[in-house]
């Protein structure tokens, strides 16, 4: 299981999503602060659309201390990419847990600070309000937005 996580991030930093849905079970379910809970081919369009969303970019992925079992495990890995919105430096540090089945993950779940992402993306005002929850359910909304114009777009459903 630990050399899937390696490919799935080193798939990530090379922006190659189809290796990293191939990663996913069938019933994947993933979330994070972002994006909140997606499923299935929402899960797997998300990954495609922020790979596709970063090409040409300056878009870096490291994974370290990865630890596994058979049937779940947990990575630390950071992001460093440019925020499209507002042309700003991210530097994201994510704790990852993991649940196998079949040889897959089936559960992904990505924890990172929020408000330190949003001062980030955001300066000030994102200082301010990264905290709160309309922040946090209006990043959600925004993205899930994202998500679901992206699968139309490539009619992935």
């Amino acid at each position: 299981m630990k050399e899937l996580i390696k490919r799935f991030y080193n798939a990530f930093d090379q922006l190659d999503a189809n290796t990293m849905v191939a990663c996913y079970h069938k019933d994947v379910v993933f979330e994070d602060p972002a994006f909140g809970v997606l499923e299935g081919d929402r899960a797997r369009a998300m990954w495609q659309m922020l790979c596709e969303n970063q090409k040409d970019k300056d878009f870096k992925v490291n994974v370290y201390n990865i630890k596994v079992s058979d049937t779940e495990g947990t990575a630390q890995w950071e992001a460093f990419y440019i925020f499209s919105k507002t042309g700003k430096k991210i530097h994201n540090k994510i704790n990852a847990t993991f649940e196998f089945k079949d040889g897959l993950i089936i559960k992904h779940t990505d924890k990172f600070s929020l408000h330190k992402w949003a001062t980030q993306a955001f300066g000030v005002t994102g200082f301010i309000m990264g905290k709160t929850h309309f922040f946090k359910s209006k990043l959600n909304h925004q993205t899930n937005h994202l998500v679901d114009k992206y699968i139309q777009k490539k009619e992935l459903l």
